[in-house]
């Protein structure tokens, strides 16, 4: 059997900690260092900035980055496999080749995957498939050191190199869920190793080292990160990074489908969680792909209400901007946040915000406009009137859409060191994604005293965006929180801690084996993050917020 493979995360996202890629390739022993720098958003971002420069398209951070981490991964040889390559790849690849001759290292081999851009729809900005691991690793196997690929699944940044690491087939499943699942936990950086983690208190996680994973032949891994570098990896934080993102029991993508149901996590020492048991199935016979478009302009005017009367200054002020609106906004929402007290000490403290969103697809209704109307009422309006940001002329936003494509669309394609392409060809068999049928719950907890306390006491969560919808991973750290847990948590009684999901689709997913609840709410989020149409767009927050809901909990668990 071949070593293990001992592969890294150095960036979640477009503008992760720049300095991670050096910390991940001097702070121990790797083979491959993965990067992860696309999302929704950033797909618009960096089509804006192709509208721009036709050379762009490319997340230039990543490049800036190879100024250093190019020589330190030459020296110890780890490749490198990231998904910077945006809308770009090939120029990105160029870019990293005069980089090489510029640092004296015409020898680092530079490869790229495209073939993940789809015909951009009237009215489009960008479109493009989710590609799986296959290309990253055909280049691996031609010799690149480097590797940037388009629009990649999260995961393929692990389950590629993988792939070429053990020779492993298309066919071979359960294999590939594994490294799919190992993946999925690596690609947020730091969400593995206590960011943004529920339990945080108990950790120090001011400064949480990046993950990696020693993935084995088999498929199994152990999820840990280097030594003497800040955070946790523990049980909870990889489940909290598990349930991230994700829907049912089926966790779809292009090479597998990863049973997350089939999922056992165990502790493997200090800063070692071992995967294991991890099903996998043929992926659906469709590829997802994205589309974003500018979905019209926007503003915001955001108005301080400070001590007494807050609702009446808010009625008065809102009464007073529609009427001087002379044409009024497709789309005009209003929300107070009521984070005002009482007798306060501070000014700030004493203070409400009332929000304003407009939108609309002509920029001269949201603009001056409007930011002009609200300012003309601060000598006339309520006592105490100011903003918090002086006027402003609106803005683009975007909008995502998720759509589903026949593979055979699409040319998968690597394109080697010295220029040689192959063609990737798509999965030989597929199978329909079908609901899991659901699992059979816990043994309940017997009747006993019970106190009102917030959820989050006996239970972390972590949530977060896909397009227009969001989710809410849920999980029991023990297993008698979990039997209380999975019989309380009902739909019903999300809709009730959470008014906000009441008139929209909630659908719950049981995985007994992470002692979790996984709901995805539909259309919460609107038109996805670039429309910006929530107060938290991304949903990220969400979570947190059904943490500190108050409800009956057995004091057994407190």
């Amino acid at each position: 059997m071949k070593r293990p493979l001992r592969i890294g995360n150095a960036s979640g996202f477009y503008g992760d900690r720049f300095d991670a890629v050096r910390e991940m390739l001097t702070g121990g022993e790797l083979d491959v260092l993965t990067g992860d720098y696309l999302a929704e958003l950033t797909m618009l971002i960096l089509g804006r900035d192709r509208l721009k420069d036709p050379g762009l398209g490319y997340a230039r951070t990543f490049l800036r980055q190879m100024e250093e981490g190019l020589g330190l991964a030459h020296e110890r040889g780890v490749r490198i496999v990231a998904n910077a390559g945006g809308l770009n790849p090939a120029g990105l690849a160029e870019a990293l080749r005069a980089l090489a001759e510029r640092l004296g290292l015409p020898e680092v081999r530079v490869a790229h995957v495209e073939g993940d851009q789809l015909p951009v729809p009237e009215g489009a900005l960008t479109a493009n498939a989710y590609l799986g691991g296959g290309g990253i690793a055909a280049c691996l196997r031609g010799g690149a050191d480097v590797v940037v690929t388009g629009r990649v699944t999260d995961a393929a940044l692990v389950s590629g190199p993988a792939a070429w690491w053990f020779g492993w087939g298309p066919e071979e499943y359960d294999r590939l869920a594994g490294a799919v699942v190992a993946g999925h936990v690596l690609e947020c950086g730091t969400q593995a190793t206590g960011g943004n983690y529920a339990f945080f208190t108990r950790h120090d996680v001011r400064r949480p080292g990046f993950p990696l994973a020693e993935l084995h032949e088999d498929g199994s891994a152990v999820i840990t990160k280097h030594d003497g570098t800040g955070g946790v990896v523990d049980v909870g934080t990889v489940t909290a990074q598990l349930l991230y993102e994700t829907g049912g029991a089926r966790y779809a993508g292009p090479d597998v489908t990863a049973r997350l149901d089939t999922v056992a996590l165990d502790a493997d020492g200090p800063d070692r969680v071992r995967i294991s048991g991890v099903r996998g199935e043929a992926p659906p016979p469709t590829l997802k792909a994205g589309l974003n478009r500018l979905g019209g302009w926007r503003n915001e005017v955001v108005f301080v209400l400070t001590g007494l009367d807050i609702e009446a200054k808010a009625r008065l002020v809102r009464e007073q901007l529609e009427g001087a609106l002379a044409v009024k906004p497709a789309e005009v929402r209003w929300e107070l946040a009521r984070t005002d007290r009482p007798d306060a000490a501070t000014e700030e403290t004493a203070s409400a915000l009332l929000r304003l969103v407009v939108r609309d697809a002509d920029p001269d209704v949201v603009g001056r406009a409007v930011s002009g109307a609200a300012v003309e009422l601060a000598l006339g309006s309520y006592p105490g009137f100011h903003m918090t940001a002086p006027p402003g002329k609106g803005a683009p936003y975007g909008v995502f859409e998720a759509v589903y494509v026949d593979p055979g669309t699409v040319t998968h394609t690597a394109v080697l060191p010295d220029g040689a392409r192959a063609v990737i060809p798509a999965a030989a068999r597929t199978q329909v994604l079908e609901p899991v049928p659901q699992p059979p719950l816990p043994e309940p907890l017997p009747d006993g005293p019970v106190r009102r306390a917030p959820l989050g006491l006996v239970a972390g969560a972590r949530s977060g965006d896909k397009g227009g919808d969001a989710n809410i991973g849920v999980w029991a750290p023990t297993d008698e929180a979990w039997r209380w847990l999975a019989h309380t948590l009902t739909v019903d009684r999300l809709r009730e801690l959470l008014p906000e999901t009441g008139p929209l689709e909630v659908v719950r997913h049981v995985l007994p084996n992470l002692r979790a609840l996984n709901f995805t709410v539909t259309g919460l989020l609107g038109e996805g993050v670039a429309a910006q149409a929530r107060f938290d767009p991304q949903a990220k927050a969400l979570g947190e917020w059904l943490r500190a809901r108050h409800l009956d909990i057995p004091e057994a668990l407190l």
